[in-house]
């Protein structure tokens, strides 16, 4: 016996969580960066490690995704479920070093809101256009 597909919700209640998760991506996203920016250029210590190579290594990655979170296509919130799981894992192990811990707090903290924000958004926005499309 065949499973009954669940009925789309309505536009009225999907805009508005459509548009709080992009704001809570975006804005989780613009604050890991700016967090890894400012930890790497006033308090890391990187042993004689260039601060640029260091800086492009865990940017790029974040730079990449930006033109496709700041537009809202939902492709690119997908990725950045994936992507954001290398900062998860780096914010972890930072917190585990005391010298490092806040840091590693905020980089955890931050990371998993993106993750969060970025999925909601990935299924909200698809379920949107699924319904606008004329799907019941």
């Amino acid at each position: 016996m065949a499973k009954q597909a669940k009925p789309l919700p309505t536009l009225d209640w999907l805009q508005p969580r459509l548009k709080l998760s992009h704001a809570l991506s975006l804005f989780s996203f613009l604050a890991l960066a700016a967090l890894l920016l400012g930890w790497n250029l006033l308090f890391a210590d990187l042993h004689g490690a260039r601060t640029w190579v260091v800086l492009a290594i865990q940017l790029v990655p974040l730079l990449l995704l930006a033109p496709g979170l700041i537009l809202g296509h939902a492709r690119t919130h997908a990725w950045a479920c994936f992507v954001v799981n290398i900062y998860f894992i780096q914010g972890i192990l930072a917190a585990i070093d005391p010298a490092r811990m806040l840091f590693g707090v905020l980089e955890t903290l931050l990371s998993l809101s993106l993750f969060c924000s970025a999925l909601l958004y990935t299924r909200w926005r698809f379920q949107h256009d699924r319904k606008l499309a004329g799907e019941a």
